[in-house]
């Protein structure tokens, strides 16, 4: 897929701050990426990020996040590693509003788009932070802090020189797992065969985590279905859930 026609970011909109590329796990915007699109300020509903939005959050970096200041209130937390566009994580947040969801992202287009929907469709309980999942992970968050960790469709890095550049890989499965509560749940999904094979291992040799499936998860109805998942079944691909619980 080509890269789409790229709009320029109005640098004197309200609420616009240039993305700090000094900060953790700051990557530009891959503009050849499939699905990468710039936001389309002209189109219907488009409104700058606004500071005192619903779901604005900018986590003073080096601070511990205090997750029941940061959401107003003390409630299980979701971890949302990859929120993309944020339709998925709208829609749960809309779905369960006992819990709350703080969504990662690094590209400004899916913050921005994220930011409106929850201004649009009044969600409280929704904050994002801009930067690396793993990076907040292990210096922002504390131990048993998280009701689930949600990793949908991340990169499947599928050349064997780029695994090394996976999610879910054995340090970092033991991070995420450290910050969930026991009992807590860690969901991966993912449409590339191979991958969800490595995960499976991977997860299943985690000493603190167990799977209460025989391998591969039923799709739970609770998932929304993702534009990845949606490129995936149109391309024949299966998709696999791996949903494993902290002991």
């Amino acid at each position: 897929m080509g890269a789409p026609a790229r709009n320029t970011t109005d640098a004197s909109a309200p609420g616009w701050s240039a993305p700090d590329k000094d900060a953790p796990g700051w990557s530009a915007p891959d503009e050849g990426a499939p699905g990468w699109s710039a936001p389309d300020k002209d189109a219907p509903g488009w409104s700058a990020p606004d500071k005192d939005a619903p779901g604005w959050s900018v986590p003073d970096e080096g601070a511990p996040i205090d997750l029941v200041a940061l959401f107003g209130r003390r409630a299980p937390v979701v971890l949302e590693i990859g929120s993309g566009m944020g339709d998925a994580t709208a829609a749960m947040a809309a779905a369960d509003p006992g819990r709350d969801y703080l969504a990662v992202e690094v590209h400004t287009p899916g913050i921005a788009n994220l930011l409106a929907l929850t201004e649009r469709h009044g969600l409280t309980n929704v904050r994002i932070a801009r930067g690396d999942a793993l990076d907040l992970v292990r210096y922002l968050l504390p131990p048993d802090a998280l009701d689930a960790v949600h990793a949908f469709f991340p990169d499947p890095w599928p050349k064997p020189r780029h695994h090394k550049r996976r999610l879910i890989q054995p340090e970092h499965v033991a991070l995420l797992r450290s910050r969930l509560v026991p009992g807590g749940t860690l969901h991966c999904a993912t449409d590339w065969a191979e991958y969800a094979e490595s995960m499976l291992q991977t997860l299943t040799a985690d000493p603190g985590l167990v799977n209460p499936y025989a391998d591969y998860a039923l799709r739970p109805a609770h998932r929304p279905v993702t534009k990845f998942e949606r490129r995936g079944t149109a391309a024949g691909r299966r998709i696999f859930d791996l949903i494993f619980h902290r002991r």
